[in-house]
């Protein structure tokens, strides 16, 4: 039996940056964002706008329908390009809101952005799932970075951090009538996987995955028995491919109802022709330049995109 649920949408939400730059306040714990301030402010920002519109205007030719929300200049919030952190739309109708880590980020949850999206002809059920409440205990769960869906199956795939906490992944999954796959992942200095869509993209019928970051053989034999009951074809990147953004990917649809698994330049020249040939035998591929926000940001393709998947007027 075909599972009836989406896992795919052609309607992506991304945030045009005001204030694109390196976030201090973030990078203790992502080992992705660069620190060699090679570039000024002025530059990082002028060349991350740049980066953006092309990428929007990548997604667009390749049918897909992209929603642009322009970020307000003021307060600055550097990682405003990543808007999949402090919001998610389901098809249910309901939207939910996410607890983020950096203080600075907590700015970026705007609700003139989600307008933007209501107001693009999407039915909303007046059903809102606030978790930012706790972050005033110090409880973070930063939407599609730390949780990677299985709509499908019902599935929530997560790697424990403290951007990702167990009891609010929990309470989310009781909410949405989800099961939780928890684990834990490091990189090659043992230090926790910030984001579990670094390491780990999930399409349709197939889940590309860093397993090299899972330690724990447990761990490891779950991950394998749950894409093996749900007929995903497993993909395996290497760290050094990780750590080029190999795993932050995201599959959407165009407007020919094909499958696309989007991701960075640099991402794409991390894998190897095999990775490529596994891939295109389940999807398309595209790719653009977005090597400042990567560098800066610390996030790539996937973190730029915030799926819609509330139901059409």
């Amino acid at each position: 039996m075909i599972p009836m649920r989406q896992q795919t949408t052609a309607n992506i939400l991304m945030v045009r940056p005001a204030n694109f730059g390196f976030n201090p306040e973030t990078a203790a714990s992502n080992a992705f964002q660069s620190r060699d301030q090679r570039h000024s402010a002025d530059e990082m920002r002028e060349q991350a706008t740049l980066e953006f519109d092309r990428f929007v205007a990548t997604l667009r030719a390749a049918g897909v329908q992209v929603m642009v929300a322009e970020d307000k200049a003021v307060p600055v919030k550097p990682d405003a390009v990543f808007p999949n952190n402090w919001v998610s739309f389901h098809q249910e109708g309901y939207i939910v809101t996410y607890p983020m880590y950096a203080p600075v980020r907590r700015l970026e949850r705007d609700e003139d952005i989600i307008k933007t999206v209501l107001s693009s002809g999407f039915k909303y059920n007046g059903e809102r799932k606030n978790f930012e409440r706790y972050e005033s205990n110090n409880l973070f769960l930063e939407g599609t970075g730390s949780i990677i869906f299985d709509h499908q199956h019902r599935l929530a795939y997560a790697c424990l951090s403290p951007r990702t906490d167990g009891q609010l992944l929990e309470e989310l999954c009781r909410f949405m009538g989800y099961q939780k796959v928890v684990f834990h992942a490091t990189d090659a200095q043992n230090q926790d996987i910030y984001h579990t869509n670094v390491m780990m993209a999930l399409g349709e019928t197939f889940v590309v995955i860093c397993m090299d970051t899972v330690q724990d053989a447990r761990e490891r034999s779950l991950l394998v028995a749950s894409f093996a009951e749900t007929d995903k074809v497993m993909i395996e990147i290497s760290l050094d491919q990780m750590n080029k953004f190999a795993g932050n990917m995201l599959q959407v649809r165009n407007d020919k109802d094909e499958t696309i698994l989007v991701m960075s330049e640099q991402a794409y020249r991390a894998l190897d022709a095999d990775q490529i040939s596994a891939i295109e035998s389940e999807t398309k591929i595209l790719y653009s330049d977005i090597t400042t926000i990567e560098t800066y940001g610390g996030g790539s393709a996937r973190c730029m995109m915030a799926e819609v998947f509330l139901p059409k007027e």
